[in-house]
């Protein structure tokens, strides 16, 4: 008869695995105790899961919102994804900070454009739009709601997705600090400081003005604020 091998108590092993420097940082909020920064990095790593839960909860809506309100008022030839003359193609050129002089002339759809052609080249011309939708990642929905879109596709498209009278200027800084923490827990990096429970409040208030249902479904199935209360 096997029997299973013992839990390895906090060790040397714990900081080659996780590196130095990022146990480290847990160590450091544990007072230098090894097994509460373990424990520590468990709670972040459970928080983590939680947190990206609710955020990808958050981004099916939202693309799928953006998704109808484009459906519903692009009137172009050909479909909002390929067309040339699309607001998420179109050569959309601004100035920016950068560069010898200090200011530089940027295509601000060029990012936008290629995930779009790059998902294409993976599934073909012939895959259908709600494919190559959902190969597009948070990082391209987030920032179809910044100033630079307001005229191109906030006031023609976007507004739709959401009631009469929202702020695109408060729905996009809700948007872009989501996904900043978004890319953080993305990389399992370490949500110690980070104002978790701020981010879930403007997720709530974001996913509440596209779908009330959903932010109330999330609310109560989140895991997120129960186990900011067990915080090692």
């Amino acid at each position: 008869m096997t029997h299973a091998a013992p839990v390895p108590v906090a060790g040397p092993w714990v900081e080659k695995w996780l590196s130095p420097a990022r146990h480290g940082i847990y160590l450091a909020q544990a007072a230098g105790d090894p097994v509460r920064a373990l424990a520590l990095y468990e709670w972040n790593t459970a928080l983590t899961c939680a947190v990206l839960r609710d955020l990808g909860h958050l981004e099916v809506a939202l693309r799928n919102a953006y998704a109808a309100a484009l459906d519903a008022t692009w009137s172009g030839s050909g479909h909002w994804l390929d067309d040339p003359a699309s607001p998420l193609r179109a050569p959309l050129m601004r100035t920016k900070k950068g560069g010898l002089r200090g200011m530089r002339r940027v295509d601000i759809n060029d990012k936008t454009r290629k995930a779009i052609d790059n998902a294409r080249a993976r599934y073909g011309a012939q895959a259908p739009p709600g494919k190559i939708i959902a190969e597009l990642t948070l990082g391209v929905w987030r920032y179809l709601s910044t100033s630079a879109h307001e005229k191109t596709l906030w006031v023609p498209h976007l507004h739709r997705a959401f009631p009469p009278g929202t702020r695109r200027a408060a729905v996009d800084r809700a948007i872009g600090d989501l996904h900043e923490l978004r890319n953080r827990a993305a990389h399992w990096e370490p949500l110690l400081a980070a104002p978790v429970a701020r981010r879930m409040n403007d997720l709530l208030m974001v996913t509440g003005l596209l779908s009330p249902d959903l932010a109330v479904y999330i609310q109560h199935s989140s895991q997120v604020t129960a186990l900011l209360a067990t915080r090692p």
